[in-house]
């Protein structure tokens, strides 16, 4: 454990003010080094006051992600048992990317505070600013991947929803295949990849982007989007979410099932006007069920035709402020 955390950790489990002797004594670390820890702490956001002859007190944390703390309060049977997180990073996804490449182990989660590359479906940029969003990704090796593995990226969906509801008691639903909204606006949005040979998959690697610390949005983004902190009215430690996150995810890949009733449930494309697009043409009909195998189907408003929808863009009345 790095030095910093270990002061860290022993000025949360002080009541009062703690002296740099007794640091010293307790850590078996210089008092220069006790010194240094404090600045580093002070540099990422805590605020600790210190006082001659009595020592230093931590008044408040900032709202960081450590892999460590993580690692300690983490349940989970496979997901999460290495958990990296960088300050900064093109795309959690590629980072995910590169370490399969060089073997690592199913269930790396990969978290950053800010990417300056990140992606959403369809190739568009995600919006992903510093210390206010959740970004993390996930290796999922062949064990773990479920069948028909389109559905990983709905068993990902409703890993969020879960989390959101169950804990913060938010009305957090599912747009088919890879948003998950409040209202008619978006919280999440998920991007899953995959490398594959011939005849098998070798991984697959779902993206998940939270709103979480987000007090406001661009005005392009403002009608669309919203954020736990919105919502609830009262900030929310992204650290907290992930951990909820990561356990309802480790729930439903380790059984790899598709709780098609509950998606179902969940799902605000359900029942309402849609337009999509096949091949070159756009085309307009009703939602009406989500198949077994995870594709969305619609009954066309051309000739009535039940179709089932795997892949494109899907856009839904009423959700994002659009209309069909």
């Amino acid at each position: 454990m790095a030095t910093k955390e270990e002061v860290l950790q022993y000025l949360r489990k002080s009541t009062g003010d703690v002296s740099g002797e007794e640091l010293s004594e307790r850590l078996g670390i210089s008092r220069t080094a006790i010194w240094k820890a404090v600045n580093a702490l002070r540099e990422e956001g805590c605020e600790i006051a210190s006082a001659t002859h009595r020592g230093y007190r931590l008044l408040k944390e900032p709202d960081r992600i450590n892999a460590e703390d993580l690692l300690q309060n983490l349940d989970t049977q496979f997901l999460g048992k290495e958990i990296q997180v960088f300050k900064e990073i093109d795309s959690t996804n590629e980072e995910v990317k590169r370490q399969a490449l060089r073997g690592a182990r199913d269930g790396l989660v990969i978290v950053s505070e800010e990417q300056n590359g990140g992606k959403g479906r369809l190739g568009r940029a995600w919006n992903s600013p510093f210390g206010t969003g959740l970004y993390f990704s996930f290796l999922l090796r062949p064990e773990h991947i479920p069948e028909p593995l389109t559905n990983a990226t709905l068993l990902a969906g409703l890993g969020v929803v879960r989390a959101l509801r169950r804990v913060w008691g938010l009305d957090a639903k599912i747009k088919w295949p890879n948003d998950v909204v409040i209202g008619n606006k978006k919280v999440c949005g998920i991007l899953t990849e995959m490398a594959a040979e011939i005849d098998k998959v070798q991984y697959i690697v779902p993206g998940i982007g939270i709103n979480v610390g987000n007090q406001s949005f661009p005005d392009e983004l403002a009608v669309k989007a919203t954020s736990m902190l919105i919502e609830l009215g009262k900030p929310v430690k992204r650290s907290e979410v992930l951990l909820v996150t990561l356990e309802e995810l480790d729930k439903l890949f380790i059984k790899k099932e598709f709780p098609l009733k509950e998606y179902s449930d969940l799902c605000v494309s359900l029942h309402k006007k849609v337009r999509y697009t096949r091949g070159l043409k756009s085309y307009t009909g009703t939602a009406f069920a989500i198949a077994p195998s995870g594709e969305l189907m619609v009954r066309s408003d051309e000739d009535g035709t039940e179709i089932p929808i795997s892949t494109g863009e899907v856009i839904v009345q009423g959700i994002y402020g659009q209309n069909i």
